[in-house]
């Protein structure tokens, strides 16, 4: 049953790293127009996902052989998340259910096997 948690334990933290790193990305990116809102943003988020899976790693919730598939799956997460976010900023829901892209990213990424041939 423990092992249950540490996947729900690196969606959480993948989501609040992601959702944190694109919106402190784009608070520092503001300063340099409207692009570098952007362009900070994704940044940011990119940050953020890597963060999250060196934290799942030093909290031992993935195998240190996972850290770098975790943090692609958690970046490609959140540029998912950034594309489902730009495209719905008429509404709150749609920037705020996209950050749960990261967290499903960084799963998918530490649990993604390559094939043996």
């Amino acid at each position: 049953m423990v092992s249950l948690f540490k996947p729900i334990r690196l969606f959480v933290v993948a989501c609040l790293f992601g959702g944190a790193g694109g919106a402190l990305g784009s608070i520092l990116g503001n300063a340099a127009g409207r692009t570098g809102l952007y362009v900070g943003g994704v940044v940011g988020g990119i940050v953020g996902a890597v963060a999250a899976a060196g934290v799942a790693r030093w909290r031992r919730w993935i195998d240190p052989a996972r850290t770098w598939p975790t943090a692609l799956g958690g970046a490609l997460g959140f540029i998912g998340a950034a594309l489902v976010a730009t495209n719905t900023l008429s509404s709150p829901v749609g920037p705020l259910l996209s950050t749960l892209l990261v967290g499903t990213g960084a799963v998918v990424g530490a649990r993604w096997r390559r094939g043996s041939g």
